[in-house]
């Protein structure tokens, strides 16, 4: 994270990415809701202050579910080497009953209507 001073006031600017996996318009009885992948020291309180501040959105409520990173072991001529993918972090982001569409249906690896 980092602070950009603006004309004298402190501003917060995220340095953390977040990864649209899927998202869903909403319904007669379900909200909207859509789905990140964000790093796995992003808060929920930052999740949705990065969400609701920089992009507009009326966020509701947000879940996140921590995964460790994948374990793999290449075995060489001489040795064996283990190693392990990152571990991350997936945010299920529940919006307001006032946004209806959130403008695209999508699904990570589907193509877009």
């Amino acid at each position: 994270m980092s602070w950009f001073r603006n004309r004298g006031n402190l501003m917060w600017m995220p340095t953390m990415t977040m990864t649209l996996l899927s998202c869903r318009d909403a319904t007669a009885r379900l909200p909207a809701r859509a789905i990140f992948r964000v790093e796995p020291r992003m808060t929920k309180h930052e999740i949705k202050e990065y969400l609701m501040k920089i992009y507009g959105l009326p966020v509701k409520k947000v879940n996140t579910v921590n995964f460790d990173g994948a374990r793999k072991r290449i075995v060489g001529k001489r040795f064996v080497a283990y190693t392990k993918y990152n571990d991350f972090k997936r945010a299920y982001v529940h919006f307001d009953s006032s946004l209806r569409k959130l403008g695209v249906n999508f699904r990570k690896g589907t193509m877009w209507d």
